[in-house]
């Protein structure tokens, strides 16, 4: 049976070329980079020029990235980092109520701290206009948080205009921004977006999963959250884990190459889905009209999201019922959205890669259409 895999907003195929940057790292330049002795500098100088390789894709300096296990600890390390070492200064932080939930749960463990935290909520139609942001920025607030673009509904957030209102407001501010689902999608230069802080994962862009970075601006000082070696400017202690360093670096040069030339493939795939799906009796689409084109939510009404989703599996289609970090759990995407519970609970979530083909569009719809009146049916028996 052939795959029509478009869950690639969860994650995405390993790369030949990064497998391969990892097994040489494992077996070929195996050395610890901190050591001294060659086989150490060997490392280390591995390690630069993947350091180098990221950066070029993020549009950074290589002194501004640190490597991380992943977007979780980059939002961690970010979030409480900033504001730990902004506390004296304020006690208000600002962010969106459909961030990803590595951003919601740090900010519930920040309230519990003593920060006065603002989760100010998209609008019915899954925008969220960044007036609407900077307007809850005061004299007492010390950071910012949001995502580049939605990981469940693809809508994609003013990131350049943000930051010039919220600096508008209180020049003091840090901004930090969950860009997992815009690195090598989104055009964009870290250095150039207005932000102070920036979050990237390797396994969204057909890297190894347990790897990622955090931007941080040259001159912006954060708390580490934790402690030990030197590594990584002290801001992430522990032996940097090479190989998947190694195979995020050859993940980023690759993905970041297709990026331009991708884009209107997948926009020609998301053009096609979004019209085949309003073709369909009860079928209702959740994500903007402005969103990206990687990423596409729709309800099919009158049946359950998870029935649906192994439904489609047993014909060899993967989506998902929203972010898989959610394991099941409601929604608090579509509940920000105040999208009715029989809307939420059957929503799909439809993501696309450059490897996405118009044959796995084909595959999602004509397998509807199929499933859809028979579960419908069976629910009203």
């Amino acid at each position: 049976m052939t795959e029509s895999y478009l869950d690639n907003a969860a994650t995405t195929s390993v790369l030949p070329a990064a497998a391969q940057a990892a097994m040489e790292a494992m077996t070929q330049c195996w050395g610890n980079p901190s050591s001294l002795h060659g086989r150490g500098i060997e490392a280390h100088l591995l390690l630069e020029r993947a350091r180098e390789d990221v950066a070029a894709a993020l549009g950074c300096g290589k002194e501004e990235l640190t490597f991380t296990s992943g977007a979780t600890e980059s939002n961690n390390l970010a979030l409480f980092g900033a504001a730990r070492a902004k506390r004296r200064r304020g006690r208000r932080i600002v962010t969106t109520a459909f961030e990803h939930s590595s951003v919601i749960g740090a900010m519930g463990q920040l309230q519990k701290e003593g920060f006065d935290v603002v989760f100010v909520p998209p609008e019915p139609d899954g925008t969220l206009p960044p007036e609407k942001i900077a307007e809850q920025v005061d004299k007492n607030t010390i950071l910012v948080s949001t995502m580049f673009v939605n990981n469940e509904l693809g809508t994609i957030l003013d990131i350049s205009r943000i930051g010039r209102l919220i600096k508008r407001q209180n020049p003091d501010v840090l901004y930090h921004c969950d860009a997992v689902q815009a690195f090598c999608k989104e055009p964009f230069k870290a250095a150039r977006l207005g932000v102070d802080l920036l979050s990237v994962s390797s396994h969204k862009i057909h890297g190894p999963k347990g790897c990622g970075a955090l931007y941080l601006k040259k001159g912006v000082r954060i708390e580490p959250i934790v402690f030990g070696g030197a590594q990584e400017r002290g801001l992430r202690p522990g032996t940097e884990a090479l190989p998947l360093i190694a195979a995020f670096a050859a993940a980023a040069k690759e993905s970041s190459q297709h990026m331009a030339g991708s884009r209107d493939h997948i926009c020609a795939l998301n053009a096609s889905l979004r019209a085949r799906l309003s073709d369909l009796d009860g079928v209702f689409i959740n994500s903007p009209d402005t969103a990206s084109p990687y990423i596409l939510n729709a309800s099919v009404t009158g049946v359950r999201s998870e029935i649906m989703l192994h439904a489609l599996e047993e014909r060899g289609v993967y989506v998902s019922s929203g972010s898989a970090c959610a394991k099941g759990e409601p929604s608090h995407v579509l509940s920000a959205l105040g999208l009715s519970r029989p809307l939420a609970d059957s929503a799909l979530r439809i993501s696309f890669t450059y490897e996405s083909t118009q044959a796995h569009v084909d595959a999602l719809i004509d397998s509807l259409r199929d499933l859809i009146p028979r579960y419908r049916a069976s629910r009203r028996g």
